[in-house]
């Protein structure tokens, strides 16, 4: 049996999408516990799957809230209370000062009533700014996430796996091309963590004679979660692989720094 060609055939991304019927349930889960190969393929497809949909999920933002209110002083409530000595003066005369001390106290409650009212204004302008952004996110993350899955479907997408090169040996990607749209997702969760002031890039290749075009450089790689990147290529592409560059990109591949390569089967 040859292994590679099952894995390309795209039966495992149907497997994992639940689109097989029982029998073929079967015989890829018989096939999971024969060759280690195909066990890590589908765990690979999984995890790419689950991290996309994880980004929908609610977060707590308890500790946003505590921050917003710590900023706003809400820590600080003391309040000092000064003792009165016995006045001296007549019972007209302490009238007047408690008055006075009744007044002080009401414009103070009615200054604090103002403060706190203002605060929970603030507080809860900055909660529904929260809660808008999370919205949005979630609508974004689950929109890739139904995206990519749809590309694990189509029978029409090429997959290549990019195998990791020289002292890289044990890091991989894999490119799902759609020749139709003229893009393809790499699914990069594979590779490390770029150093700083470095970037991925990303090239396709033509093999006779050797011809890498950019495809541009990946630098959002840090903060992305996901690690799967949309790109646009238009290329008649042979193979894909990809190299660690300076920021900005290099015209030419840095051969020394290649990481993953795979050819278009």
């Amino acid at each position: 049996m040859d292994i590679n060609a099952y894995i390309e055939s795209g039966i495992l991304e149907l497997y994992v999408a639940g689109s097989l019927s029982e029998k073929e349930n079967e015989e890829v889960y018989a096939l999971m516990q024969e060759h280690p190969e195909i066990l890590q393929e589908v765990l690979e497809i999984e995890a790419a799957i689950i991290k996309l949909t994880a980004s929908t999920s609610q977060r707590s933002n308890g500790h946003i809230l505590q921050n917003v209110m710590k900023a706003l002083g809400f820590e600080d409530n003391d309040i000092k209370v000064v003792s009165l000595v016995k006045p001296k003066y007549n019972w007209i005369t302490y009238t007047g000062w408690a008055a006075s001390i009744f007044l002080a106290a009401g414009l103070l409650w009615t200054v604090n009533q103002n403060k706190q009212l203002q605060s929970d204004i603030q507080i809860a302008e900055t909660q529904q700014s929260l809660l808008e952004t999370q919205i949005e996110n979630s609508k974004n993350s689950l929109t890739e996430a139904n995206t990519f899955i749809t590309v694990l479907l189509d029978d029409n997408i090429s997959r290549i796996p990019l195998v990791g090169q020289g002292t890289f040996a044990d890091t991989y990607a894999k490119v799902y091309w759609d020749k139709t749209t003229e893009r393809i997702f790499l699914d990069a969760q594979g590779l490390p963590e770029p150093p700083e002031g470095m970037v991925y890039q990303v090239w396709s290749l033509k093999l006779s004679p050797l011809t890498p075009t950019s495809l541009g450089t990946i630098d959002d790689f840090t903060t992305d979660t996901n690690k799967i990147f949309e790109i646009e290529n238009s290329n008649e592409s042979e193979a894909f692989g990809i190299t660690l560059e300076p920021a900005g990109g290099s015209a030419t591949p840095t051969m020394e720094q290649l990481y993953t390569l795979g050819v278009v089967s």
